[in-house]
């Protein structure tokens, strides 16, 4: 059992930024690859980044070189560093961590809107 929790969405501006964090329960947070995704009514569920235990990452096409993804063991943290945001960045946010086995958990998700 493994719980995540995310904060940091809100409304913002075009262009604007924000930074999610997501807090895991796990005594192993270290050993977990994480990732954040989101998702729009109507739409798929996309990949937004990810980041391994290894500190390996891979971004979606369309946020490259505006996001960043990255991670505090110590603090069971994982934050979404999100700059020059776009509406079309607008999504229910949520963050996904999996363990060496291949379990996973997700967290509750927090909205993200970016309009003017």
């Amino acid at each position: 059992q493994v719980q995540l929790v995310e904060s940091g969405g809100g409304l913002v501006q075009p262009g604007g930024s924000l930074r999610l964090s997501c807090v895991a329960s796990t005594s192993i947070f270290r050993l977990f690859d994480m990732a954040w995704f989101r998702h729009v009514p109507g739409n798929q569920r996309e990949l937004v980044a990810a980041i391994t235990r290894d500190y390996s990452t891979n971004y979606a096409d369309s946020v490259k070189g505006r996001f960043t993804i990255s991670r505090d063991n110590a603090k069971n943290t994982v934050y979404l560093q999100m700059n020059s945001l776009k509406p079309e960045d607008t999504a229910f946010y949520y963050c996904n961590g999996r363990g060496s086995t291949g379990d996973g958990w997700w967290g509750q998700g927090t909205q993200v809107t970016v309009s003017s």
